[in-house]
């Protein structure tokens, strides 16, 4: 079992809470959990264990964890495995004990969160290996399922990935159809630079050598290199010489991302890391 990297802090409980609510709030609708009211008398209790069915890395945990809280305070909920661990099939992630209702009635949010979760943290685990060696840092996109931004970039950091930006107020990122609509590079960079505070950084995405040249000699801070092959991201490196972080995007798969690596680009970012990541399997086992 590999253990989980020190810069994968959790969100705070305050952020994760109102979400895992929306989520019981979800499934339970307005008449609660039927099924488990009317088949389990209320003083029964068990233990139970949530298991990965499927080797990969971990991620959910925390929000499993505050899950089973949520729906009742006294569960005992035992860490096995922390979020960022690699683990095989059949291992104990888990262990929850309490009242049987209780546990019925979280399960299905519990490891809809972990499952979702461990996944993004498999492929981004998958990504970060291929690329080992380089200098090359996977980072994640705003490609993220609506509402659960904040625990998939948390996922990614667990795989060992890094995030990107949060949202259009982490740092100004110029694309295409902004440079369509401003009328070119110079003169949206000249309008950036009039109105963004210095803590800010600005990033431009470029798909062409011409467009890098440009970019370069207005001192854009870090430069996206949108779908160029591996020999256009080999001389857009040689011809950045530092001048600017390069951030390659595009065509990034686990058969291509050792070769964009090795051009030298200091970032890779990858979308389908949250957005098609397949769910690992975690069962909730009595």
């Amino acid at each position: 079992m590999k253990a989980a990297l020190p810069f994968t802090r959790p969100p705070h409980a305050l952020l994760i809470e109102p979400i895992v609510r929306q989520a019981l709030a979800e499934d339970l609708g307005r008449a609660g959990d039927i099924t488990s009211e009317l088949t389990v008398a209320p003083e029964a209790r068990s233990k139970a264990s949530l298991i990965a069915r499927q080797s990969g890395t971990i991620a959910g945990l925390i929000v499993a964890e505050r899950t089973f809280a949520l729906v009742d305070q006294a569960l005992h909920f035992e860490l096995a495995a922390p979020d960022g661990s690699t683990v095989q099939s059949g291992t104990v992630l888990a262990r929850i004990e309490g009242s049987a209702r209780a546990l019925l009635t979280a399960e299905r949010v519990a490891l809809n969160f972990t499952g979702h979760l461990s996944g993004v943290a498999t492929a981004t685990r998958a990504l970060v290996d291929a690329v080992a060696g380089t200098k090359a840092r996977i980072v994640c996109t705003r490609k993220t399922t609506p509402g659960l931004r904040l625990l998939q970039k948390y996922a990614v950091r667990c795989g060992g990935g890094y995030n990107h930006r949060f949202g259009l107020d982490d740092a100004v990122l110029i694309k295409d159809n902004h440079l369509v609509a401003a009328g070119g590079i110079k003169p949206a960079i000249e309008r950036v630079r009039a109105g963004l505070g210095h803590m800010a950084k600005i990033q431009l995405e470029v798909d062409s050598l011409p467009q890098l040249e440009e970019a370069l000699g207005l001192g854009v801070d870090t430069i996206l290199l949108d779908n160029m092959t591996p020999a256009e991201l080999a001389r857009a490196v040689a011809l950045s010489k530092g001048r600017a972080t390069l951030e390659a995007s595009g065509n990034v798969t686990l058969a291509t991302v050792r070769a964009i690596a090795e051009t030298g680009v200091e970032y890779i970012s990858s979308g389908a890391i949250t957005h098609s990541a397949p769910s690992l399997d975690v069962a909730l086992d009595f």
